[in-house]
């Protein structure tokens, strides 16, 4: 492809280090979508009869189809994905396929095909969180009433249901799909026909190509198109965050599926056992998502390092961005698919639940707020329930069974009024708090929207 420039043909060593094609096989569909409209674009401008374009998309569409097929042959020698399909299609079709790449560069042309494999991925990876997102929302749903201690610090907090703590992992993944919605508006720019870095002296109408491939718009600098990376970057944040709270979720399983806790019980289809000790269940699924979420965040990484230090324009190091995408992609699916089937099969132990929630020092706080509403000032309230749950610990008796009068006046026998669960859950009527019918109106309206 450069052979006017250069005596010598490339080491093999060289094609071995430099090739792509081993990885970036997967932009076929996109690269033959883009240079359809390439070529359609160069008929407008007089550059390819009508006959030579049906020639280069008959021949595109057949190379697409034996690559789907698996029956194409793809070399090294060749570099990457765009240099195989033209060399294929000159091959095939004669001249027409040397007119196409005119007016274009590998620069544009795979930062279209990127941009394209992005956005479908985009779409792909939103699904599956949807999908996950409906799991969460049928466990809830069945639980939404079950007591459950909520934790700050790994320490008991205050209760909480079931049904409340699986829609905050709800919430999370509506963020994943603002945050994918964001970098997919963003990276749905044109940038075929910025050539190498400026352009082309032969002008082709890039809105046609943009209108065709999809895109919302041209790109409207020429070196900025060629050398961008951003969207990949955002891609891969975007992808380590959900990463991140499918990891989150999972510490939560693993922590509740243990006999230390015994809150849930996952499927035998998605846990593992031993080869030693017969008596494991171990909740692999969650583990492995926890430790896949470690490679995430090393993709986003490697790419911002591989871009940090690049002048403008297009620079080698761009080859970088692939196998990190790539593989992120990957990983996302995989783990959102395996995720929502565990939690689809998951059960919960409601009694083992409830009886972890029905400590009464869960309810310290209720005591606090009872005894603000008698007129004690918030901070004198928490100093004499601190006191009584000191009294509590010391002496051994729960905290709804002691005599409280006895510490302060402003303790009455009806301070014991608030050691209920179910007075506790209902009290808490606030937008995002964790009462029954909140929790209920919030999966409703989840799943209206899902």
């Amino acid at each position: 492809m450069w052979k006017g420039r250069f005596a010598q043909e490339t080491a093999e060593l060289v094609q071995q280090f430099g090739e792509s094609i081993s990885y970036d096989w997967r932009l076929y569909q996109h690269d033959v979508a883009g240079s359809i409209a390439h070529a359609r674009a160069q008929v407008k401008a007089g550059l390819l009869s009508a006959e030579e374009f049906q020639q280069v998309d008959q021949g595109l569409r057949e190379i697409e189809a034996d690559i789907t097929a698996g029956n194409f042959e793809f070399k090294t020698s060749l570099e990457d994905i765009h240099m195989n399909i033209e060399a294929e299609l000159t091959k095939r079709i004669g001249a027409a396929g040397a007119k196409l790449h005119t007016a274009r560069s590998r620069n544009d042309q795979v930062a279209t095909d990127t941009r394209l494999y992005c956005r479908a991925e985009i779409d792909v990876i939103s699904a599956g969180i949807q999908d996950l997102q409906r799991a969460l929302l049928d466990r809830a749903e069945a639980y939404a009433g079950t007591v459950l201690p909520a934790y700050t610090h790994l320490q008991r907090g205050q209760p909480v249901t079931v049904g409340h703590h699986l829609l905050a992992y709800v919430e999370m993944l509506q963020r994943d799909l603002g945050r994918l919605a964001d970098c997919r508006k963003r990276l749905n720019v044109s940038p075929l026909g910025s050539g190498a870095l400026a352009g082309s002296t032969i002008n082709l109408d890039r809105q046609q190509i943009a209108d065709e491939l999809g895109f919302d718009e041209v790109s409207r600098n020429s070196m900025d198109a060629v050398s961008d990376r951003d969207y990949i970057a955002e891609f891969l944040f975007a992808m380590s965050l959900c990463g991140v709270h499918l990891s989150r979720l999972s510490e939560d399983l693993i922590l509740w599926c243990s006999a230390e806790f015994g809150f849930v019980s996952l499927s035998d289809a998605h846990t593992t056992g031993s080869s030693l000790m017969p008596q494991k269940k171990n909740p692999d699924v969650c583990e492995i998502t926890r430790g896949k979420t470690g490679r995430l965040l090393g993709n986003l990484v490697s790419l911002l390092t591989a871009v940090k230090g690049l002048p403008l324009t297009y620079n080698r190091d761009l080859q970088e961005d692939k196998e990190p995408l790539f593989d992120s992609i990957d990983t996302l699916r995989l783990t959102l698919a395996v995720n929502a089937e565990m939690i689809s099969a998951m059960e919960i132990r409601e009694d083992n639940c409830r009886e972890a929630a029905s400590d009464p020092l869960l309810l310290a706080t209720d005591l606090a707020d009872w005894l603000v509403k008698q007129g004690v000032p918030f901070r004198h309230a928490h100093e004499l329930v601190g006191k009584a749950v000191a009294e509590s610990v010391s002496s051994g008796t729960p905290l709804d069974q002691l005599d409280l009068t006895h510490i302060d006046e402003a303790y009455t026998t009806e301070a014991g009024s608030v050691f209920s669960l179910e007075t506790a859950l209902a009290a808490r009527t606030n937008p995002g708090a964790p009462s029954i019918d909140n929790v209920r109106s919030e999966i409703a309206r989840w799943k209206a929207l899902l």
